[in-house]
């Protein structure tokens, strides 16, 4: 085996009333921070907090709370022109994925030329060193907190961007569970699935190694074991910090290993439908587990026997048989939509398919898949998934 390189924040402080070093840990980078976040966090006083914590520590500050939706190209340039006119040398990111991804994208683009979708597939390298990034993650799901990869959709072409290179890595991680105890219910369960989604992506990755699987095997556990109760009592702190912290270390799995199908095709899905990722992941779990299964046997199974430890004396297909069972009842007893009960109209859908097939294989993750798909072979998954139902007639055992 090659060795493995292991790409991690600077410092990560985690647990119940670390937002509260945001200010000590800004005043060690910079002077002026632009605060990136959104209406949301500004509403719950988050973002007023923040501002009290910075100023404790005499750092001034300016605020971008525009983001409303998931990232894009416009919210990146919008929020670097700020910098640039407020003279800001640290960003600080407070919200979800969303507000995570546009500061990376901000933090690297301050210090480096060109626009956000040049440096796509290692067209153009990071050469200067970004800002400063204290990222502060307020959902337990994206993990980007610690990770080195930004999503960024390009308005101009209607393709979302995996970027990932290690500028992108934040310098500073703060993730306290009370942040996410506002998370609605809705927001909980695409934010659970995309976390769940990363940790198997992670173990089944055809770049998996030893130090990934140990995040990875762990964080769908704590997940599995804790995203009902969240989802059903949000004011449940421990299953938060269990959620939370899961979503982290799924989110360091990923980001040293890889994703893979599903990630592929649920970019498109956000670009052209607005699905927000967590949701379009799963939406696409179970059918490309389904479709993946045969060649990844064996590691679906010691996934099953992990999450199960009463699991005995039966094959690794009927772990792995049982897993991708329970996965799907997950969903359903989650509420998951399909895109039809989403909205999308099967026509526009009909319409995109070829062009959704090339962005997903384009994007290289379905290149780490166990299976990897052709274009046409994932055409037909996203037909399949289109109006997907979660009944368990073809299943025989669940654990759920």
């Amino acid at each position: 085996m090659n060795g493995s390189a292991v790409h991690l924040p600077r410092s990560i402080y985690y647990g119940q009333g670390s937002f509260e070093r945001v200010g000590e840990e800004a005043a060690k980078l910079g002077q002026k921070a632009l605060i990136i976040s959104d209406n949301v966090m500004r509403d719950l006083g988050n973002v007023e907090r923040c501002h009290r914590y910075l100023e404790q520590a005499k750092v001034d500050y300016v605020d971008y709370s525009d983001i409303v939706s998931e990232p894009t190209d416009q919210y990146v340039n919008e929020a670097l022109q700020l910098k640039k006119i407020e003279n800001c040398d640290i960003v600080i990111a407070l919200g979800g994925g969303s507000c995570i991804d546009t500061a990376k994208a901000v933090a690297v683009l301050a210090t480096n030329s060109g626009d956000i979708s040049d440096y796509m597939n290692f067209k153009t390298l990071v050469k200067n060193k970004p800002l400063p990034l204290i990222a502060i993650p307020t959902t337990a799901g994206t993990g980007s907190e610690a990770t080195d990869v930004t999503v960024i959709t390009n308005t101009s072409n209607d393709v979302k961007m995996m970027i990932k290179q290690p500028a992108f890595m934040p310098e500073i991680a703060i993730v306290d569970p009370v942040l996410a105890l506002s998370s609605p219910q809705k927001t909980t369960a695409a934010t659970g699935v995309d976390a769940l989604t990363h940790a198997i992506e992670a173990y089944i990755s055809k770049k998996a190694h030893p130090f990934t699987d140990q995040l990875a095997l762990s964080a769908i556990k704590l997940i599995t074991e804790n995203i009902l109760e969240s989802y059903h009592n949000g004011a449940n702190v421990e299953a938060r910090e269990k959620m939370i912290y899961a979503s982290m270390q799924a989110g360091i799995a990923f980001s040293n290993s890889s994703v893979c199908l599903v990630h592929g095709m649920s970019r498109p899905l956000g670009a052209l439908f607005h699905v927000p990722h967590g949701i379009s992941n799963a939406m696409l779990l179970p059918v490309v587990l389904h479709y993946s299964k045969e060649s990844c046997i064996d590691r679906l199974a010691q996934i099953g026997r992990y999450v199960y430890q009463d699991l005995k004396g039966i094959s690794d297909r009927e772990v792995a048989d049982i897993l991708v069972s329970n996965i799907l009842t997950l969903c359903r007893d989650l509420d998951i939509p399909n895109l039809k009960t989403w909205g999308v109209k099967e026509d526009q859908f009909n319409r995109v398919l070829e062009k959704m097939a090339r962005d997903a294989l384009e994007s290289g993750s379905p290149g780490n898949n166990p299976k990897v798909p052709t274009e046409s072979e994932i055409i037909s998954l996203y037909r399949e998934a289109f109006a997907f139902e979660y009944s368990l007639e073809s299943h025989s055992k669940t654990m759920i």
